[in-house]
């Protein structure tokens, strides 16, 4: 067993210190501590960093993704760039003028100070309404870290680049861009057992004079902390027998159910598997890394179908290693669960008569409820509380309120 107070040695060479190690995963909290139900997301952006891989994050306005990867920034100590693109939004916006002066003399080439191609964290939100002009620099930038202005081929600092759409692009032109981003998050509005955490927060905020974007963080750990990181991931990209065979297994079942995943991809994930180990101070990967495939889905309809085909992996190992069990906001989720379903079981065991709109409205937030539990699996709390949902459930349909 690795002393914890010595910087453990990858097998490229590189070493970690664990105290960066300690660092990000301070960082990962202090973020969830702020987004309400924006745990995983917001784990996944830091694995996406450490892999050097891209995330884009799919949802309706409100929901908090630009203000999230902007909070990002300011805990991660790296150059940044952020743009809302349009269809009319010119390449000069986001990759820089034209350097006049160089063009006088023949030259040509962009001036890139404090643009995209100098930056090492980017955001652009509505991706998939930037043009043609715009998406095959996109494209080669994202793929291979190279930028090119006129004959100039220069290498960019890029560590990740996370981007935001209201929805999935369908025209086949966007196809190969929305195939760069490794990781495709669904960002929706909060649950209702989130519900009086959200108005806490955000009077909170309201009273100081913040929106929750400018309430500023401090910076936690530095680009060259994750460039040291990315270091020694690479010397990590060896797995046991055990783990690739589960891998394979679970990629030909998605294959086979139609959900497409090219081999360049499969590979790629290996590298995301890593990092989800090296977040939390393992040397190696293990089943619970793979929750990492619940999020590589090309349609909106395949998220349930990779819930199901990875959701048993993942219960299995928790519930053979009840000791792993993430703890800290999952904790206090479990609390606000706890007060949501005590308050639907009064409303629901009380006398007065309630009108289909409130019945339905609260057999969708006992359904939120128990989605929420699931997603818990190493914690055997919240599988009692699944329990007491399923019992509501039937005093609620026995009770012949519902006809």
């Amino acid at each position: 067993m690795e002393d914890p107070k010595v910087p453990s040695r990858s097998a490229a060479g590189a070493t970690v210190e664990p105290a960066v190690v300690d660092r990000l995963g301070k960082a990962a909290a202090a973020l969830s501590d702020r987004f309400l139900g924006k745990e995983e997301v917001i784990r996944l952006m830091f694995v996406s960093v450490l892999a050097g891989e891209h995330l884009v994050m799919i949802g309706p306005p409100g929901t908090a993704k630009s203000a999230l990867v902007r909070a990002f920034a300011q805990i991660v100590d790296a150059r940044y760039f952020d743009y809302l693109l349009t269809r009319f939004t010119e390449p000069n916006e986001i990759f820089g003028p034209v350097d006049i002066k160089a063009f006088r003399e023949g030259v040509y080439r962009r001036r890139t100070e404090g643009m995209l191609p100098e930056a090492e964290i980017v955001f652009l939100d509505e991706i998939f309404k930037a043009n043609s002009a715009i998406l095959n620099s996109l494209l080669s930038l994202l793929n291979a870290r190279v930028f090119m202005h006129g004959t100039h081929r220069v290498r960019v600092p890029l560590l990740s680049l996370f981007a935001a759409s209201n929805e999935v692009p369908t025209d086949e032109a966007l196809s190969a861009l929305f195939d760069r981003f490794s990781l495709r998050v669904q960002v929706d509005y909060l649950d209702s057992f989130h519900f009086r955490g959200l108005l806490q927060k955000g009077t909170r905020l309201e009273a100081m004079g913040l929106g929750i974007e400018e309430a500023a963080l401090s910076p936690m750990v530095s680009a060259q902390d994750i460039r040291r990181l990315q270091r020694v991931l690479a010397g990590r990209l060896s797995f046991d027998e055990g783990f690739l065979t589960t891998y394979k297994s679970l990629v030909f079942q998605m294959r086979s159910e139609g959900i497409g995943l090219s081999d360049r991809r499969v590979v790629k994930l290996l590298k995301l598997f890593s990092a989800s180990a090296l977040l939390d101070g393992r040397t190696e990967v293990d089943a619970s890394d793979l929750f990492v495939l619940r999020h590589v889905w090309n349609t909106p309809e395949q998220r349930d179908l990779l819930a199901e085909i990875v959701g048993p992996v993942l219960d299995r190992w928790y519930d053979e290693h009840p000791e792993r069990s993430r703890v800290g906001a999952a904790a206090a989720d479990l609390d606000d669960l706890l007060e949501e379903l005590a308050t639907l079981r009064k409303a629901l065991s009380a006398a007065e008569v309630l009108s289909d709109m409130q019945l339905f409205s609260y057999l969708r937030n006992l359904g939120d409820i128990k989605a929420a539990l699931e997603r818990m699996p190493e914690n055997p709390a919240a599988t009692r509380m699944v329990g007491e949902v399923d019992k509501l459930l039937e005093t609620l349909f026995a009770s012949g309120r519902f006809v």
